[in-house]
């Protein structure tokens, strides 16, 4: 299990849980906190202190994923539908001196250090993937000629994506050649998926990460991301609910990341569970026609279990 942050007190959180790490850093909070685009001195200084809490732990380092729910005051962004326009890589591509920086800070921050992976969000294309492995392996070149004249050594990074973009479903097998590991991003999966703004509150209550079509593609993700043997892992809010994070074992998901409240509660439940009973829930799962019907098999299963009283999928 891991844990999503984005602030300080968060990554505090993290620390004492015990020997976790963090599945999602997301570096667009300290962004958002400013009134300017930080500096490259003064991202160093941010990631190296994250790096730092926890050197012996993975750190996955999402890039900057603005635009949609996500605005920057100082970089404002005018769009009638944000959230299928200009954001994540999108932007940064876009504008590759605000990436390079970036990268060049968290590769300067790692610097002696070999717990960082780089995430890039929002990739709907192979070429994408492309573009941004070439700018980060211009910012590796300069960092470790950098690092070296100063008598220091770099380490080289996992690069990783965000799966949340339906087109890359379809494309798996060529970006499973293209990146170290991928992380699901259900969040934004199930509303692209499902055609639904989480913010609508005219359509909000369609969405829903267990419906039937969502759990399919979740499974079809797993399945041929062991095929091609690429690691993943889940860090949308399913993987910290209960019911969630049993289906996601079933279909065999073996890391998890989320809030850093959930992960006593989702410990404990997965400790309780055998893989034999996740699948046999799966298959119940993927065999409903809505996600009420889901709900009912996880609350009934959890009920079978005694953990009834703990927690209520849906709820």
């Amino acid at each position: 299990l891991q844990v999503n942050a984005g602030l300080s007190a968060e990554i505090e959180t993290a620390v004492r849980s015990g020997k976790v790490g963090i599945g999602l850093y997301r570096t667009e909070i300290p962004f958002m906190m400013r009134e300017r685009f930080p500096s490259e001195s003064e991202q160093v200084e941010l990631y190296r202190n994250v790096l730092l809490s926890a050197p012996d732990r993975e750190i996955v380092m999402r890039t900057l994923d603005v635009g949609g729910d996500k605005p920057l005051p100082y970089f404002p962004i005018t769009e009638e539908n944000p959230f299928l326009g200009w954001r994540g890589i999108r932007l940064t591509l876009d504008h590759p001196e605000i990436f390079l920086v970036q990268i060049r800070a968290m590769l300067r921050a790692s610097i002696g250090l070999q717990n960082l992976s780089i995430m890039l969000p929002m990739i709907s294309s192979v070429g994408e993937v492309n573009e941004a492995r070439r700018l980060v392996e211009q910012a590796f070149f300069e960092v470790e000629e950098e690092a070296r004249l100063q008598g220091e050594r770099l380490y080289r990074p996992r690069l990783g994506i965000m799966l949340e973009v339906p087109s890359v479903l379809y494309q798996l097998p060529q970006l499973a050649k293209k990146v170290d590991f991928f992380s699901v991003g259900s969040n934004d999966l199930t509303q692209y998926l499902l055609a639904v703004d989480r913010n609508n509150s005219r359509v909000a209550s369609l969405y829903n990460s267990y419906h039937p079509a969502v759990l399919s593609a979740l499974f079809d993700i797993a399945k041929q991301a062991d095929q091609y043997q690429v690691p993943v892992s889940v860090c949308g809010e399913i993987a910290g609910e209960p019911g969630g994070a049993i289906l996601l074992m079933g279909m065999g998901y073996r890391k998890l990341s989320m809030n850093a409240f959930n992960l006593r509660k989702i410990n404990w439940v997965v400790r309780n569970v055998n893989l034999s009973e996740a699948q046999s829930l799966l298959s119940c799962a993927l065999t409903s026609d809505s996600y009420e019907e889901v709900f009912n098999h996880i609350n009934q299963y959890l009920e079978v279990k005694g953990l009834g009283g703990l927690v209520r999928a849906g709820s």
